[in-house]
């Protein structure tokens, strides 16, 4: 799959990210989109590791829940690290 569609895949996998965990992480819609990216490819990676196939390589089903679900992780991370920051 090319560069491209990874971009436009992990751009709507943050989009998707945001609506399912709520709350405002402060990073807007650049950064649902960058998390989405970074969830592609980590969703991608992860669900190779399992099954054994590359879906880095091909466009599927498989590989936009993937990249949903690795944006999730990734905007859960974000929310974790972010939430130990001090405000003062």
């Amino acid at each position: 799959m090319s560069i491209i569609a990874w971009l436009v895949v992990g751009a709507l996998a943050g989009w998707i990210a945001g609506m399912i965990v709520k709350g405002d992480e402060g990073y807007g819609v650049i950064g649902a989109i960058i998390a989405g990216i970074l969830g592609a490819i980590l969703g991608g990676f992860l669900l190779g590791l399992v099954t054994g196939e590359d879906y880095m390589a091909e466009f599927s089903i498989m590989t936009v829940v993937a990249a949903i679900v690795g944006a999730v992780i990734v905007v859960l991370i974000w929310r974790a690290v972010a939430g130990r920051r001090s405000t003062v």
